[in-house]
């Protein structure tokens, strides 16, 4: 371990240990609290404790328990917390949770979540959430499909760190837990209307009744729209749109209680959300030396002349329109069993169906080189799902048990087609021919009619053999996963608790895949059956004939990238892929004191392996392979695996009106699921060894000042990768150094103050800042792609009555309006040139707040 280590190391064990020291000084001689037989969380022998913090309550572990009990590392927010971040959507929440970030990239469904650094990265639907997304109960396939407005929230846990042995599906690095309001037999509702800058527009409106005596329901029903954050130069066309990112959604979501017993409920939920949208467009961040080209290709208007990522410039010649529908339905049964005192069985079934269709403009430039188009066939995932869960939980003396089955089928088809357009040959031929020569004395080799060479050196006419649509492919995945799994807490003392967890899930996935190549194939065919017409073209040129047999095979290989090999063309693989494993978790709790409990967690976590669904090709057809264009059949990757240890405190102060917690992390994960686009193509590579290691700390303070409180949060990361080499060059920063998105620091504060100036109106002040230290976001780690430190600014100012009739809420995102990239990437095939999706600029606007 080196000095820089020992002092970060040393750095977190001193904030630790002075929280704890301060708890232990606040517990003076108390002696360990009397909280219910053996520290049952369902008593309160405080009747104090629920109009105070430390009477917040969690499900972390399938029970409802207090916050300050449970020995898990997590971040909750209650619904006032979300109102005044105006918690829409998962995004959202980075403000609130400092080790939380959510970066989407292609299209706002394209959306990963990373907890302390780790998330899934890339955008291939064949790898799991790292970090998952359950909302009601129901875990959602993929982060992606989990984005979209969530309703009226109730509640959102942010648990850290492997789950598994309590929620339904496995997850590496934590989970969203989301809770939306459930029905209520009072008459209640309301409507919101929203009006602000980019066109903004949006009304939200929920209704929820009685219906006899033993049952009720709740609807809600969500519009919005907004122009994009984006200009777009459409340079040489067909795109009409001057605009990206807009916004252009409804939701509608119903549910239906029935409590025909006390003993039984069962909740019945059913959800629509529609998104017609154009996203997203990559501005450029930094332009290199094919820039010329392809602004030449487009008439002067290919790309931005000065990369100036404020300027908020795109430059896209094809649309970017997105159609994506989500639905589903779920039912939730709660009885209390007669078989068992003090048990509860739980249900929960669920059939969601989600399908996205979105059409990207590959190149990112205004120039007519390539693209996904929009329709069926030519660029969707479609995703459907099936899930049952059923849990039994009790207590029965000094344990709280629970033991739980679980499974999913999960249908996930991927259509893909990529049309060359007419710049497509120009360009490689240029750029081809310019690369050659930089390598020869001047004038040695002859450029002049470049933009026809490769089509000249294939024997075939210009146009004939580069363009059209290049693949037609298609993935046919099937997944099944089940499981056995179980949480126990014995409470050896009315101190201490030993929580352990065990799980067993069997995963069983097969992909089919279909390779077609209806045009675009001709010229790398030609190339493949007689090179020697190659190598006459380059000598034409004026290569030296030594130097042919080194720059053929090089040229082949620009005919022959994945999109344009003839050798995928009616190519049919099926693979299959089957796991068993275990995980589990053993927590020990020790409550010193009514204000100090501490406690210590060890975990193995597992996300499960699946398949590459993109074209791989490889010199040797293995997908660890070098360079070449043979295609890849085997594209699996096996599970990730991470073993996490955690010790933490969590304190009371001011009569429990004062929350501070902390936690030591410390996570190794073992063949960690990569996928980064190499300039040809995406390939998911296992990361041998990704360690991460920190302290993060969480406030809440409802402060002696009444109507005034105060929420922060600071999380300290250390996450680096082993140094075992990886075969790809394009991948050769990685080894011993720091990951991508992983920044050093991160902290979040926020203060609200509420106040009733006259007889009738209340006012409402709240204002929210999250700093982030700088960190690299492309998964390559290039310089280039480094994002400096910066500070996101929210506030609100709400206006209305004391009786909550009515209110106005005036508020602001991103206050100072900073520039700041989600995600960095290479464009494609564009040597040199880095692009990046952008996070949302300032935006601000009014909602008009009016209630039964």
């Amino acid at each position: 371990m080196n000095i820089c280590n020992l002092r970060r190391q040393s750095l977190a064990l001193a904030i630790l240990a002075a929280i704890v020291a301060t708890g232990f000084a606040s517990a003076r001689a108390e002696v360990a609290p009397t909280a219910g037989e053996h520290g049952s969380a369902n008593s309160n022998p405080d009747p104090n404790r629920a109009t105070t913090l430390s009477g917040i309550q969690v499900n972390a572990q399938k029970r409802v328990e207090f916050l300050q009990d449970v020995p898990v590392t997590m971040t909750t927010l209650n619904q006032q917390a979300l109102k005044d971040a105006a918690v829409h959507d998962i995004k959202d929440l980075q403000v609130l949770v400092p080790d939380l970030s959510v970066t989407s990239t292609g299209s706002e469904t394209q959306t990963t979540a990373r907890i302390r650094s780790v998330g899934t990265v890339g955008d291939n639907p064949g790898l799991e959430s790292s970090v998952g997304v359950v909302i009601d109960g129901v875990a959602r396939p993929r982060t992606g499909v989990a984005f979209g407005d969530l309703g009226e929230i109730q509640q959102i846990e942010v648990l850290k760190g492997p789950q598994g042995t309590v929620f339904g599906k496995n997850t590496s690095a934590g989970i969203i837990n989301v809770t939306t309001r459930r029905p209520s037999f009072n008459e209640e509702g309301y409507a919101d209307f929203t009006v602000g800058n980019y066109g903004a527009l949006g009304v939200d409106a929920a209704y929820s009744n009685k219906l006899g005596d033993n049952a009720a329901f709740r609807v809600y029903a969500v519009d919005r729209e907004r122009s994009g954050f984006n200009d777009v130069n459409t340079g040489v066309g067909p795109r009409k749109d001057h605009d990206d990112g807009d916004q252009d959604f409804h939701s509608l979501r119903a549910q239906l209680l029935l409590q025909p017993s006390s003993d039984l409920d069962v909740l019945v939920i059913g959800d629509y959300t529609h998104r017609e949208e154009n996203c997203c467009s990559g501005v450029t961040t930094f332009t290199g030396p094919a820039a010329p080209i392809v602004n030449a290709l487009a008439g002067g208007n290919g790309v931005i002349p000065f990369a100036d990522p404020s300027q908020r410039l795109a430059y896209s010649n094809r649309t970017t329109s997105q159609d994506v529908a989500d639905k589903g339905l779920s039912t939730e049964i709660n009885w209390n069993t007669p078989w068992f005192d003090n048990a509860t069985l739980t249900s929960i079934t669920s059939l969601r169906q989600w399908d996205g269709i979105g059409a990207v403009d590959i190149d990112y430039s205004g120039a007519d080189i390539w693209y996904r188009g929009f329709g069926p066939g030519e660029n969707d995932v479609r995703f459907r799902t099936f899930s049952q869960e059923l849990r039994l939980a009790g207590t029965a003396g000094r344990f709280d048990w629970m033991g739980g089955l679980y499974f999913d089928n999960e249908h996930l088809q991927r259509d893909d087609a990529i049309t060359l357009g007419p710049a497509y040959e120009p360009y490689l031929s240029i750029a081809l021919l310019n690369n050659i020569a930089a390598a020869f004395p001047h004038g040695v080799v002859n450029t002049t009619g470049a933009a026809t060479f490769l089509s000249q050196a294939a024997g075939l006419p210009f146009g004939r053999g580069l363009s059209g649509v290049g693949t037609n492919d298609r993935w046919s995945q099937d997944a099944k996963s089940a499981a056995a799994f179980s949480n126990v807490t014995y409470h050896a003392t009315e101190a201490l608790a030993l929580t352990a967890g065990v799980r067993f899930t069997h995963e069983k996935k097969d992909v089919d895949s279909f390779y077609g190549n209806p045009n675009g194939g001709a010229a790398c065919h030609a190339a493949l059956a007689n090179p020697a017409l190659v190598g006459a073209a380059l000598a034409a040129r004026g290569v030296p004939a030594a130097y042919l047999s080194n720059i053929v095979p090089t040229v082949i290989g620009y005919m022959c990238l994945p999109w344009s090999n003839p050798l995928f063309d009616g190519r049919t693989t099926r693979q299959d892929l089957s796991e068993d494993e275990w995980s589990g978790s053993f927590k020990v709790a020790y409550r010193w004191s009514d204000t100090l409990m501490t406690y210590a967690s060890a975990a193995r976590g597992y996300k499960a392996g699946g398949f590459n669904l993109d074209r791989v090709q490889s010199a040797n057809g293995l997908s660890g392979g070098a360079t070449g264009i043979t295609p890849v059949t085997d594209t699996s990757f096996p599970g990730e695996f991470v073993d996490s240890y955690e010790i933490g405190t969590k304190t009371s102060w001011q009569d429990g009106d004062l929350l501070l917690n902390a936690a030591l992390f410390h996570a190794q994960y073992s063949d960690f699921q990569l996928n980064s686009f190499l300039g040809t193509s995406y390939v998911v590579r296992s990361i041998p060894q990704l360690t991460t290691q920190g302290v993060d700390t969480d406030l809440l303070w409802q402060t002696r000042i009444p109507g005034l409180s105060l929420q922060g949060g600071l999380t300290y990361t250390d996450a680096s990768y082993g140094n075992d080499p990886l075969p790809d060059a394009a991948l050769a920063l990685l080894p011993g150094s720091r990951s991508s998105f992983a920044p050093t620091w991160q902290t979040t504060a926020g203060i609200a103050y509420q106040w009733n100036f006259s007889a009738n109106l209340t006012a409402r002040f709240n204002v929210g800042a999250k700093y982030t230290s700088a960190y690299n976001t492309g998964s390559d780690l290039n310089p280039l792609k480094e994002q400096d430190a910066f500070t996101l600014v929210n506030a609100g100012f709400t206006i209305g009555a004391l009786s909550k009739r009515w209110n106005v809420e005036f508020w602001g995102r991103n206050l100072t309006n900073r520039t700041y990239s989600q995600v960095s990437f290479d464009a494609p095939l564009q040597t040199g040139s880095i692009n990046a999706f952008l996070g949302a600029p300032r935006t601000y606007g009014m909602t008009l707040h009016v209630q039964l």
